[in-house]
């Protein structure tokens, strides 16, 4: 069962609106749903949106901030539990350990190295959580052809290639983890 989703995402807003609203849509959906959000511990740009849009709907929300980025003034302080971590690999880490499912939305650097360790974690059978990319306006479809041209270049076997799950809305995402059902269950264990 799923009962806490690691959200990975970028710290910017990028160009699209789609993106942010992608993000507070994800974040409201898991949050009446019950499910709590893990996620970088940022209050800035996509990591903001998706932890203000699940607390507004009095989600759960668990922030992950190494050190070095709660000195830059960027942890989110009004959350339900932050942790501050030594190092990057402490924080990766610690979200893994928390999370039932992983779900990266748009990102950079950061967002796509947390996706691809836990998706490497998964082939070395370190985990057997679902990984889905939250593909958003298209933001990840050259990607993905990446990843197809990894397999016909015989780089990525098609079995680690068909662990990355994709979706374009936040329905089809909640969709495919099984959660799309979940909101009547959850409102109900509230009366």
């Amino acid at each position: 069962m799923i009962r806490n989703v690691a959200v990975f995402c970028a710290s910017s807003n990028g160009l699209h609106s789609d993106y942010r609203t992608a993000a507070e849509n994800l974040g409201h959906a898991l949050a009446i749903r019950n499910i709590g959000v893990i996620y970088g511990g940022a209050n800035v740009g996509l990591m903001q949106a998706v932890a203000q849009a699940a607390l507004i709907a009095d989600g759960r929300v668990i922030g992950v901030i190494p050190e070095v980025l709660v000195d830059l003034e960027v942890a989110h302080h009004g959350i339900t539990e932050l942790h501050v971590t030594s190092t990057m690999h402490t924080r990766k880490a610690l979200i893994g350990e928390k999370a039932d499912a992983f779900i990266a939305l748009p990102g950079g650097f950061g967002t796509f190295e947390e996706l691809f360790e836990v998706l490497a974690w998964h082939t070395l059978k370190l985990h057997a959580k679902p990984i889905l990319l939250l593909n958003t306006h298209g933001f990840y479809d050259k990607l993905l052809a990446f990843l197809d041209h990894c397999v016909e270049e015989g780089m990525l076997k098609p079995k680690n290639r068909e662990l990355l799950l994709v979706a374009d809305t936040v329905d089809e995402a909640l969709a495919m983890l099984n959660l799309d059902d979940r909101r009547a269950s959850a409102a109900g264990s509230h009366n």
